[in-house]
């Protein structure tokens, strides 16, 4: 039987997968992922731990529900650090402090520069040889790069609650790819590259996850020509409370609307976050690691699957067994 504590526990989880960016499933498809697009032996370290890095990889929205400074971490309103701020924001956050306070930073998100400061994290991990340390930070940094790839992640207008869109979020992010992953193409050619300046590889891909916004938001408006508030929306009893969610036919409309885009924004923080994970590993003298012989033939096993793009249909996409908290 099931204690009270656990079913509320399972409520929260509930709650926050309608709430955070990407959604469980998303962040951990990218974090194992990331762990193939890996170099040898980072690859194999990671993968001896990668349903760690899986599992925990919504663990800083998690951390959203106890820890009020927490949610800034995972996004920045560029609207409000003026015009053209994609372009012109300072890439450390020294002086970004200087030309808009730190207490600006943290009321309307200070994502980019959380990023970094989890990279200096990962990089003394890595120097301290801390086996922990070094896959809780990976796990998180994930998570964070992961946020930053998502357009309403880039905007006060990060529910379509300012265009009359409201609920845009968790359907962007959650409802879409859980109805339609099994046929994204997962597997991507990309290996893991040192970053010179990862600032402003971070900053390459935020432009373009900002600039993914006017063509999201107008394609919302046109597949809603096609519906009536009546086939666009359902009522269902969620904790007690009637609440309106989208139909699973309007979001199957809007996700062929979009094309590939929600799928090549999943496979970009994939990307950069094996790019920082190598990258982090490299700026520590790339240190000795543990690793084991043992599980080389199920990577093996997993990195052909991958290269198939059938790890769905493999059964070896963890994010799609049973979780954890289940």
């Amino acid at each position: 039987m099931f204690s009270k504590r656990r079913v509320f526990f399972g409520v929260l989880l509930v709650c926050l997968v309608s709430l955070s960016s990407w959604g469980f499933l998303v962040h951990r498809t990218i974090n194992q992922i990331a762990v193939y697009n890996l170099p040898e032996p980072l690859r194999s370290f990671f993968h001896k731990d990668k349903a760690y890095l899986v599992y925990n990889a919504p663990r800083p929205d998690i951390r959203r529900n106890s820890d009020k400074s927490e949610a800034t971490k995972h996004f920045i309103d560029l609207e409000k650090y003026g015009p053209n701020a994609a372009n012109n924001m300072p890439m450390d956050w020294v002086t970004a402090v200087k030309k808009y306070t730190a207490d600006t930073l943290k009321e309307y998100g200070w994502g980019p520069y959380n990023v970094m400061i989890q990279l200096n994290n990962l990089t003394a991990a890595f120097k301290s040889g801390n086996q922990d340390s070094i896959l809780f930070y990976a796990a998180d940094i994930g998570h964070y790069i992961g946020d930053l790839h998502v357009p309403l992640h880039t905007t006060i207008n990060y529910d379509g609650q300012l265009t009359n869109q409201k609920g845009l979020h968790a359907l962007w992010e959650s409802m879409i790819p859980e109805l339609a992953i099994n046929q994204y193409q997962l597997y991507n050619p990309h290996k893991a590259v040192y970053l010179k300046d990862p600032a402003t590889a971070l900053w390459v891909d935020i432009r373009k996850a900002a600039n993914l916004l006017p063509s999201m938001l107008a394609i919302e408006k046109e597949v809603s020509i096609q519906f009536t508030p009546e086939t666009k929306y359902r009522m269902q009893m969620r904790y007690g409370k009637e609440t309106k969610s989208y139909t699973k036919e309007f979001a199957e409309a809007y996700a062929k609307g979009l094309g590939p885009t929600v799928n090549g924004q999943l496979i970009a923080s994939a990307n950069m976050i094996s790019d920082f994970w190598y990258t982090a590993w490299v700026n520590a003298g790339k240190p000795s690691l543990a690793t084991s012989r043992d599980l080389n033939t199920s990577l093996e096993e997993e990195l052909k699957s991958f290269k198939a793009n059938k790890l769905i249909q493999d059964g070896l996409l963890i994010s799609k067994k049973s979780k954890p908290e289940d």
